[in-house]
């Protein structure tokens, strides 16, 4: 069976085809946000370096959040697209929990971050020990309340995530926050590939019709309308 493996959301836009036996090829860019321009290029170029076509894809895996709207909805739109058209099933799976992929062999926390903004981060926790078990579902929190969770949890927790960097400061006072080289802590498709063959084998099966990008939060430009709409209403 091969896959196509598809993340677009962070800043990182990667791409990736594995089959039963191997990784056969990953496709990473982390160069500005350009996802929309970049995506299709780069699945096409991937394709082409492997000898392969469309027609010989079994299954389409996607990060569907949460993380940069933008992405993810590029991302989803993408992966939707591709499975209407080669008529193959799609699995989704989150972007939380494809980074904790990245270290199911290293530390038995693991706590994948991402921005959202406004002094807060899309988080959730994970022990890795040869396998990702979630103990803590994905949710929005706020730096601080991050800092002091991995505080209380005594042992050594991973950080990973574009996050991880974004507060490197506040996380360098905790003597038990581990941030990996940034080979480690960024999105990989592969880690998509792996997760959705596992899903898929358990019958996880996404409808394309009714897959949605997921967010959490609102979006800024929601607020700004909500907060506007509000005092708008309270002049009345």
């Amino acid at each position: 069976m091969n896959i196509i493996g598809i993340d677009t959301s962070s800043a990182v836009a990667t791409v990736a085809l594995m089959n039963e036996s191997k990784l056969i090829a990953e496709y990473t860019l982390n160069h500005k946000k350009s996802h929309s321009t970049n995506l299709m290029p780069m699945l096409d170029e991937m394709l082409k370096a492997c000898e392969m076509k469309t027609s010989d894809i079994d299954l389409i895996a996607v990060c569907n959040g949460p993380g940069s709207f933008t992405g993810i909805r590029i991302g989803v739109a993408t992966a939707k697209a591709l499975s209407h058209v080669l008529n193959v099933p799609i699995v989704a799976v989150n972007s939380l929990e494809v980074l904790a992929f990245n270290s199911v062999s290293s530390y038995s926390y693991v706590m994948p971050m991402m921005d959202a903004q406004r002094g807060q981060v899309y988080s959730a926790l994970y022990r890795c020990d040869g396998q990702v078990v979630e103990l803590e579902g994905m949710g929005v929190k706020t730096i601080e309340e991050v800092l002091s969770q991995i505080e209380g949890l005594g042992e050594r927790v991973m950080v990973l995530g574009e996050a991880s960097e974004l507060y490197r400061d506040e996380l360098s006072k905790l003597s038990n926050a581990v941030i990996p080289p940034r080979s480690q802590r960024m999105a990989r498709a592969s880690s998509v590939c792996e997760l959705a063959a596992k899903k898929y084998s358990c019958g996880e099966i996404s409808n394309g019709f009714e897959l949605r990008p997921v967010y959490i939060r609102k979006s800024q430009a929601e607020v700004q309308y909500e907060e506007k709409m509000k005092k708008a209403l309270g002049n009345e």
